[in-house]
């Protein structure tokens, strides 16, 4: 019963926080600029899914913890440097699985025009859909995050633990 609890959580999280990343979206927002950017990320997808069923998890997963700490701006998919410690090396997300798939598609025709929040967002809508789940319209124009501090995780984590709690 988690797994649609979940679902329905990224639909919202979907359609309500893009708009905090200032900038507006909309669906088929890459119409013009790269006309093939959902195809393309369909296409993947579903090779990958075709190969190893679980990838669809892995996606729902790894978007959730995008989405939890600033929005979804794929913030978590930032590699640590030597002065920050990204998200991505948090404990929680140490098991995060789908970077590579995200990679994958980063090196498509698109690259430089669709932001790496709208692949990640679109990646898992479509790793749903093949899964059995609903086919859902995605606005798309996110801007990337540039920020990624693992800091972030800890707070957001200690702040859920309390709510739990009380």
């Amino acid at each position: 019963m988690a797994a649609p609890i979940l679902l329905v959580c990224l639909v919202v999280l979907n359609t309500v926080l893009p708009f905090t990343v200032a900038q507006q979206t909309q669906v088929h927002f890459y119409r013009e600029s790269c006309p093939q950017a959902e195809f393309l990320v369909r296409s993947v997808v579903q090779k990958w899914f075709l190969k190893d069923k679980s990838i669809a998890a892995g996606l729902l997963r790894l978007h959730f913890h995008d989405c939890f700490i600033r929005g979804c701006e794929a913030s978590v998919l930032i590699d640590s440097t030597e002065g920050n410690i990204a998200e991505k090396d948090a404990i929680p997300n140490l098991t995060l699985r789908g970077f590579e798939l995200i990679k994958a598609l980063l090196e498509n025709k698109c690259r430089g025009i669709v932001s790496c929040a709208d692949i990640l967002t679109l990646a898992t809508r479509d790793a749903i859909s093949l899964s059995g789940g609903p086919a859902y319209p995605v606005p798309t124009g996110r801007g990337d995050g540039l920020v990624s501090k693992i800091e972030e995780v800890h707070v957001k984590q200690i702040l859920a633990n309390l709510t739990i709690i009380q």
